[in-house]
């Protein structure tokens, strides 16, 4: 009988999280698999691919191919009736991408750094072994991670803890489309149209990006109303109704926190599957490639240095959003469309809005990323 192939770490999905966990082992020399269930990573995909500033510029994602990237420098807030409220920050933008092409790269990005990843290839199961895990159909490795999104096979197989509560989000794509204002990413609240969260629109490299998550009911479920939210904001973005989407993404978005369990007995969580989203913004490309890059290389340290457990850095590492986890509590509690109306160009609205749009508070993480 064939030996089984083994390997340091073997990772479920190559989103960012779980890219970046095997780029970190791998340049410490660790043999690293990574398993995607999908054939092409550009396909059904469910992030929005905006990139802030500080992944754009201090992670490996500020060698993107440059005609994956669109530069976005404002932000326009809108209130139910349509009031606009423009903000900036100096030196502040947001990155908008070909998504697609984006996640090929990051595929690519695995090959250069010598990691095998396997294509149409899901997680199925694992069971325990000595010093590690028996993945099926894959082989053994010292280390399991979980970066499977928001529904994560890696948590139930394991025993880890699972993501509760979720927005759920539809995203349109419109190739070739113009935004009215294309230099400015447009965000609507509208508890008609997005209660717990909201709308928005984006000039990307391929068209236009129209998007609307709500809060998510599993015991009410109800579908954001994309459609009606297009009509409504027809004056401002200039698209017309008869324009058909050439892509459409939706999904569900973790937003409250870490899970509980992150990490346990060699296997641990990273990105959506670990909870780790801006409970407010819905964010979550930034801190997912900083909690998996911090994973990849605390089971470095453990398995090459005699470093600590690998498990309990990757729990240190989550960002714990204390200040963005109160205020998705009172989002959710007291959400009401006449204060926005009528606050949209107070002082301490602006206040709020340039702090959750522009300003990364490292209130919410206890470290600074060390990355090219």
């Amino acid at each position: 009988m064939p030996t089984r192939p083994h390997f340091d770490i073997i990772i479920a999905g190559a989103s960012f999280s779980g890219v970046a966990c095997a780029i970190s082992a791998a340049r410490r020399g660790l043999r690293v698999c990574v398993l995607e269930r999908k054939q092409d990573p550009g396909e059904k995909l469910h992030t929005t691919g905006i990139i802030v500033k500080e992944a754009a510029e201090q992670t490996l994602l500020n060698a993107l191919p440059t005609n994956a990237t669109r530069r976005v420098e404002r932000v326009c807030l809108y209130s139910p009736r349509l009031k606009q409220l423009r903000l900036t920050a100096p030196g502040y933008y947001f990155l908008t991408t070909d998504t697609p092409q984006v996640m090929r790269w990051l595929a690519s990005q695995l090959h250069e750094h010598g990691v095998e990843l396997r294509l149409g290839q899901p997680f199925r199961d694992a069971c325990r072994r000595a010093g590690g895990w028996d993945v099926t159909d894959v082989g053994t490795t010292h280390y399991l991670v979980g970066a499977d999104g928001a529904r994560s096979q890696v948590a139930r197989k394991c025993g880890l803890g699972l993501v509760r509560n979720f927005l759920y989000g539809v995203e349109y794509e419109f190739q070739g489309a113009d935004l009215v204002d294309s230099d400015a990413l447009h965000c609507f609240i509208s508890k008609r149209y997005a209660p717990g969260y909201i709308g928005w629109f984006a000039q990307n490299p391929c068209g236009v990006q129209a998007g609307l998550a709500l809060r998510h009911n599993p015991a009410h479920a109800r579908l954001p109303d994309i459609d009606g939210f297009l009509a409504h904001t027809k004056a401002i973005t200039g698209l017309p109704l008869s324009m058909k989407p050439c892509h459409v993404r939706a999904g569900l978005i973790p937003c409250s926190g870490p899970v509980r369990t992150l990490a346990n007995d060699r296997a641990i969580l990273t990105g959506d599957a670990a909870g780790i989203v801006s409970p407010v913004t819905a964010g979550g490309i930034h801190s997912a490639w900083d909690h998996g890059w911090r994973v990849g290389a605390a089971i470095a340290a453990h398995l090459l240095d005699q470093g600590p457990p690998a498990e309990q850095a990757a729990i240190d590492a989550a960002p714990r959003f204390y200040t963005k986890r109160l205020l998705r509590w009172a989002f959710d509690k007291f959400q009401m469309d006449w204060p926005f109306d009528l606050l949209l160009h107070s002082l301490p609205l602006r206040w709020a809005a340039e702090t959750i749009y522009f300003h990364h508070r490292r209130a919410d993480q206890k470290h600074v990323s060390a990355q090219p």
